[in-house]
């Protein structure tokens, strides 16, 4: 029976150092699959679902996650256009970045209620939704992609770690001329 355990002992060892070794390619060079990817572009991440609907977002994992904020009208809409300093009722999906994993959702709070942002551009919330909300008509649908500095920066927030790439879909209920 010791020798059983021992003889299992050795294989186990030697099975983890053939796993740790290095890996080749056919010629007998090593690998080179650290090439850097590229920067995701907002037509990188996938958008399913109709204005008003529960957003599908998928984000790719053959880019990194951009290091600006992002845009993109999924949706054109054709009421008025959000400008600084007006108010603007949205609904909203959010997913982030490194996990792919739904953080929070007008959709996941039943009834579903518009959340109110006033004044846009100075609003208290994050800084990519103060300047990604800008220029959405009313009836329309966005994608943000919003980088760590315009979102919750190296401290997170409520779930939402530190130094996390936020995407967005928001629908633009009402916009709200500043008085």
């Amino acid at each position: 029976m010791r020798k059983a355990g021992l003889a299992a002992l050795i294989l186990a060892t030697l099975l983890g150092a053939a796993a740790c070794g290095s890996s080749s390619s056919a010629g007998g060079q090593p690998s080179t699959s650290n090439t850097p990817k590229k920067a995701c572009t907002a037509d990188d991440v996938q958008v399913g679902g109709a204005f008003g609907a529960k957003p599908t977002i998928t984000i790719p994992d053959s880019c990194t996650p951009p290091t600006t904020l992002l845009t993109k009208d999924l949706t054109p809409g054709t009421g008025a256009a959000v400008k600084a300093g007006d108010a603007a009722a949205v609904y909203y999906d959010l997913v982030t970045w490194s996990d792919k994993q739904e953080a929070d959702s007008s959709w996941a709070h039943p009834p579903l209620q518009p959340f109110t942002v006033q004044p846009v551009g100075q609003a208290s919330v994050i800084q990519g939704w103060n300047d990604g909300l800008v220029g959405l008509k009313q009836g329309g649908r966005r994608l943000l992609i919003v980088p760590p500095n315009e979102g919750y920066g190296p401290d997170g927030n409520q779930g939402i770690k530190g130094n996390e790439t936020l995407v967005f879909v928001v629908d633009a209920v009402t916009v709200t001329p500043a008085a």
